[in-house]
């Protein structure tokens, strides 16, 4: 989708290019689960072992996103497709550009994630869907920033796990289960990431 009465304007410097100039491919990390399921501590934590390693990475986190491009946006399902679309195009510019993008985003519909994925590998990008999948009633007991309860006392609504759905991924490349540890966790998706991106 473009606006109307615009032209793309073409690259001078292609992505071979650019790639070559950083050392690196460009990909994007999709993170998905339900609220305070530790997506946010997970991206951060990839974040770091990348930048540490040299490697150029930045985060992209639900709420920040919508402190800010996003910030237009309410709960309702058409604009949590939004929400996922605007990022999700972000995303794949980060990616274009050499950086490895870390989106750690409930984004609770399937068939928006996997509208993601192919805008990805519709152009040769490297795409992998990292499922944390900690139950709701784990996600609930930690509850950080109080949404949880907020949403039983019925001081809000809409709120994905309680009163709207969250589709999980049916094969995700890489899923986080209950217990794993950030560190533990960021090497399992490196690990996946190196793979993928050896074979492109």
């Amino acid at each position: 989708m473009s606006s109307a009465n615009v032209t793309w304007e073409a690259a001078r410097v292609n992505r071979t290019v650019r790639w070559a100039a950083l050392g690196q491919h460009g990909a994007t990390v999709w993170i998905t689960g339900l609220p305070a399921a530790g997506k946010s501590t997970l991206a951060a934590t990839l974040e770091r072992r990348l930048v540490e390693a040299g490697r150029w990475a930045y985060r992209l986190d639900g709420d920040n996103m919508r402190h800010g491009l996003c910030g237009d946006l309410g709960f309702a399902r058409c604009d949590r497709e939004a929400n996922v679309a605007r990022v999700g195009e972000v995303a794949r510019l980060f990616a274009d550009a050499g950086v490895v993008a870390l989106v750690s985003l409930v984004s609770p519909y399937a068939e928006c994630r996997a509208r993601v994925r192919e805008a990805h590998e519709g152009e040769g990008l490297a795409f992998l869907e990292v499922f944390v999948n900690t139950p709701g009633a784990e996600c609930e007991r930690r509850d950080p920033k109080g949404l949880y309860a907020r949403a039983r006392a019925g001081e809000i609504s809409g709120l994905t796990g309680v009163d709207d759905p969250y589709e999980p991924p049916v094969a995700p490349d890489v899923e986080v289960t209950p217990g794993s540890d950030p560190e533990t966790a960021a090497e399992a998706v490196l690990e996946a990431l190196d793979a993928r991106l050896q074979q492109a």
